[in-house]
């Protein structure tokens, strides 16, 4: 989530959810953005490629059909990733929070950017109440650069956050390539594209220690009789 338009919330749904797939765990993508970015990438996916399930939130269930179950989640999905729209506020953000286990704010390296996102993260700490419902946050910089006077003044603005930087997505074409294939830079097969594959290991291996803290709490939880009991997990 970002209410700043452009900072990279498509990308970092879709090459996560496409990293995640690869690694044989069962996806889906939630679209609430009315642009459909993420919905049109799913479309000219290869069908040959490991599938992930895309539903899209944005538009009203078809008829006859409940939004209950346009929103189902199933049994076998363990991961759900939600790429939110620009200007989430209010009421929208406090839904998408209370739905999500984890948050991934992505962020650019721009003053205008920087400014927008110390906003969001206000609301979001003030209005949706992450931190007190113990939502982990963690801060994604997009599109970075070494050595540059942009990226300088990025990583001063995150060290005054009590939130961690969990990754730095480089500025490439290979994820303007991969957007266009409906793949992840992680399914790209040339050998430029490796140079960003761990970043998206990095990114699911930070949010796996909390993935073990939920099953490990539903395997040992009053209410739970089955051990190894996984649990769906949404990341926006």
């Amino acid at each position: 989530m970002n209410t700043k338009g452009g900072c990279g919330k498509t990308t970092v749904a879709t090459n996560l959810a496409s990293h995640c797939v690869s690694q044989g765990y069962a996806t889906d993508l939630f679209d609430y953005d009315a642009q459909g970015s993420s919905t049109q990438w799913l479309k000219v996916r290869d069908p040959d490629l490991p599938a992930i399930r895309g539903v899209a939130v944005y538009e009203p269930p078809p008829s006859g059909t409940t939004r209950s179950w346009q929103l189902r989640i199933p049994g076998q999905t363990r991961y759900v990733i939600q790429d939110t729209p620009a200007g989430h506020a209010g009421f929208d953000l406090i839904d998408r929070v209370n739905e999500s286990d984890i948050i991934l704010v992505p962020v650019l390296p721009s003053a205008i950017d920087i400014r927008s996102t110390a906003n969001f993260i206000r609301d979001l700490l003030l209005i949706g109440k992450a931190r007190a419902r113990n939502k982990p946050i963690g801060i994604i910089a997009n599109r970075t650069r070494v050595r540059t006077r942009s990226l300088e003044l990025l990583e001063r603005f995150l060290e005054n956050l009590d939130i961690p930087v969990i990754a730095h997505i480089r500025d490439t074409q290979n994820y303007v390539r991969a957007a266009g294939m409906g793949v992840g830079v992680c399914e790209l097969t040339d050998s430029t594209a490796q140079k960003d594959v761990d970043t998206w290991k990095n990114i699911l291996s930070w949010i796996q220690q909390y993935d073990s803290e939920a099953v490990t709490a539903a395997e040992t939880g009053p209410d739970n009789e089955a051990a190894g009991m996984c649990l769906p997990k949404q990341a926006s």
